[in-house]
């Protein structure tokens, strides 16, 4: 969108909500971008908190969670005219996470709910030969798709790949020294120099600096130094394990990810007869482990916190037939415990509302029940899977001040980024925007909402100072 593409109402299709379908006919001309998002939104309910989220995935996929598969009722234009300068800055190439996700997971949602304006999945997939026989598909195909859909669309001049950032702080400069601003001037000109034209220097508020360093193909690092008017942050939550904070967590036969897991069972480390895995979550990730480890036969001690019949537990969420792989654990969670015997299955035992006391030097595990009851198990190698915090290190405070809850550090659930619910602006710092799961939207079809809000606030704010320098009598554009 910051590119210029923008989303009408579809001559074609009409929105099966009537009452959303006779607001967006009222403005039929404008696109979305230009549209008032605070009433289109009002009265629409969805699986977000964020109102424009639920807004923009009814627009892209109308009743989607009563099972129907409706098509979009928006087509896309590109208009150059409202494209808004800007740069792209990330670890790894687009798609970020998903590049590094298990290969044998499926993702939990439809491929469809996971594509991006302008490239159908299916589409994509059909031109690359890719036979996708479910709903849902590999991470690798997802991120295969998001790194060809920054081709695809034309994007590649504003992505920068391979981009570390070290800080991003506020500026605080006279009003007289913004005409001195420079947006990358002291980046090497083979890196992260952004295109002349679409510099306007002496318009340039310098509200942002943001550092940190490229890694060339060499391996060296090119330090670059950046000053922005806007920031979005787009970080995700993967980039910190959440860790149980217990005795022993730091032994090197815990582990905190899938990918450690999977790398320990492709060396043969888990190969024979072993002890059992202890596998701490009652998450999706959680799930995935523990059906990695029943498909290996390797034996597995199952702990987490909760109840099997507590109504927040994912699997109580998720349609059987769709999902039957996480059935069959939920199954197994709630009939195999050790609960019900007080003895370990010889493939997979739970521990429903037992917390990890300590790991042992010895390979052993000290859990707790509910009751204060202790039991101690000899295991090979425990996976902590309790879900992950982003990794703010380069913000003030690392982000805490930017919190619903100020002075605690910022997670999905538990503590969001507050932003203003239809431009996705921090309340507490103006010029600075989140989306996806910092601000609660961890699936995909909602994070494009957010997408949408900082869109409109950024050609919002462009157009009023476009105004205003037309008042002055200037002919340049100004740049965000």
């Amino acid at each position: 969108m910051l590119s210029g593409y923008r989303p009408y109402l579809s001559p074609e299709v009409a929105h099966p909500n009537p009452i959303l379908h006779s607001k967006l006919e009222e403005a039929r001309h404008l696109s979305i971008v230009d549209q008032d998002l605070e009433y289109l939104s009002e009265g629409l309910e969805g699986r977000s908190s964020n109102p424009v989220a639920v807004l923009f995935d009814t627009l892209l996929h109308p009743d989607a969670d009563f099972g129907y598969d409706y098509p979009p009722v928006l087509h896309w234009k590109l208009e150059q005219h409202h494209y808004i300068p800007h740069i792209v800055l990330g670890k790894g190439p687009p798609g970020g996470a998903w590049h590094t996700m298990e290969d044998s997971m499926l993702t939990i949602s439809f491929g469809d709910w996971m594509e991006l304006p302008g490239l159908k999945f299916k589409d994509w997939a059909a031109s690359k030969r890719r036979n996708i026989k479910s709903n849902r598909v590999m991470p690798e195909e997802i991120a295969c798709y998001y790194k060809q859909y920054v081709k695809v669309m034309g994007l590649q001049k504003n992505f920068r790949d391979n981009a570390y950032i070290t800080s991003v702080s506020r500026l605080y400069r006279e009003q007289d020294n913004e005409n001195e601003c420079q947006v990358s001037e002291d980046i090497s000109t083979q890196h992260l120099q952004m295109e002349k034209d679409d510099v306007q220097t002496s318009l340039i508020k310098r509200n942002w600096e943001i550092r940190g360093y490229q890694r060339t193909t060499d391996g060296s690092q090119v330090p670059f130094c950046l000053f922005a008017e806007n920031v979005a942050l787009a970080t995700g939550t993967v980039d910190s394990p959440g860790r149980l904070q217990v005795e022993g967590e730091e032994f090197p036969f815990v582990f905190h990810s899938m990918s450690d897991f999977g790398a320990a069972i492709s060396k043969g480390k888990l190969r024979g007869k072993v002890d059992p895995v202890v596998i701490v979550g009652a998450g999706l990730s959680a799930a995935d482990a523990v059906l990695c480890a029943y498909n290996n036969n390797i034996p597995v001690i199952h702990v987490f916190r909760r109840r099997v019949t507590d109504p927040s537990l994912i699997f109580k969420q998720l349609p059987k037939k769709l999902y039957p792989e996480y059935q069959k654990v939920y199954h197994m969670m709630c009939t195999q415990s050790y609960a019900v015997d007080s003895n370990l299955h010889s493939a997979y035992t739970s521990f429903p509302e037992h917390r990890v006391l300590s790991f042992k030097p010895d390979m052993k595990c000290v859990l707790q029940s509910a009751s204060g009851l202790k039991k101690i198990f000899k295991f090979s190698i425990a996976l902590v899977l309790i879900g992950s915090h982003p990794n703010l290190f380069f913000l003030k405070d690392q982000g805490q001040g930017i919190g619903h809850n100020l002075n605690e550090p910022i997670t999905c659930k538990g503590n969001p980024i507050e932003i203003n619910p239809y431009t996705y602006e921090c309340t507490k710092e103006a010029n600075l925007f989140a989306l996806g799961p910092l601000v609660g939207d961890n699936f995909v079809r909602f994070l494009k909402g957010g997408a949408l809000g900082i869109a409109r606030c950024l050609a919002t704010r462009q157009k009023k100072k476009h105004q205003l320098i037309v008042e002055r009598g200037s002919d340049e554009d100004g740049v965000p």
